[in-house]
């Protein structure tokens, strides 16, 4: 199996690459199980943002939701918000967007409940993911905090995947390229 050699918050990982279309490969990048990176990326992000004056973090479901908490964990944030992949009982009056996600092959919905937007209200949000690569989950991430009534204070990342790098609202530790199917990277 191709992989990336990958070094990030100074720690060094063997990313997988992974067939997205024929002509573009992905590296595989999951926090999931990896606590170490997880802690550490949270702690360098965190230190990345210091200078954005937000209320809250909220991330999407689910590859989010380790570096999330530990931003928290590590902050003393006493509270932070995840937009969910499905609607659950437990979501009144739910907040819906629709999101169409590289690493996913059909369309997604991404759901906030009514009591979450109720307290992001007025509030200003950091938007924190994983990877962030065609925008297309921060966008979603993005319509939930306004469709709440809260305003983007920032958009912070583990990795900025292709030509997401070259975006300046985006804080980011490391970037990712893309990849052709003999492992070469896309230029």
């Amino acid at each position: 199996m191709l992989t990336y050699p990958l070094s990030v918050a100074g720690l060094q990982r063997d990313l997988p690459l992974c067939k997205v279309a024929d002509d573009l490969h992905i590296a595989a990048f999951v926090l999931f199980g990896d606590a170490e990176l997880t802690v550490k990326c949270a702690e360098v992000l965190l230190r990345a943002v210091a200078d954005i004056d937000y209320d809250y973090m909220i991330t999407a479901e689910a590859k989010g939701i380790p570096l999330i908490h530990e931003m928290a964990r590590q902050s003393g944030a006493k509270k932070y918000f995840l937009a969910r992949k499905g609607l659950k009982v437990y979501l009144t009056d739910p907040l819906e967007v629709v999101v169409h996600s590289i690493t996913t092959q059909a369309e997604q919905h991404l759901y906030l409940s009514g009591a979450d937007a109720a307290m992001l209200r007025g509030k200003r949000v950091l938007l924190v993911d994983d990877v962030i690569s065609t925008g297309e989950s921060i966008r979603a991430l993005e319509q939930l905090a306004l469709a709440a009534g809260a305003t983007v204070a920032g958009r912070a990342t583990i990795l900025a995947e292709g030509d997401a790098a070259k975006r300046p609202d985006i804080r980011f530790l490391a970037p990712l390229p893309v990849f052709n199917a003999d492992g070469s990277i896309k230029g």
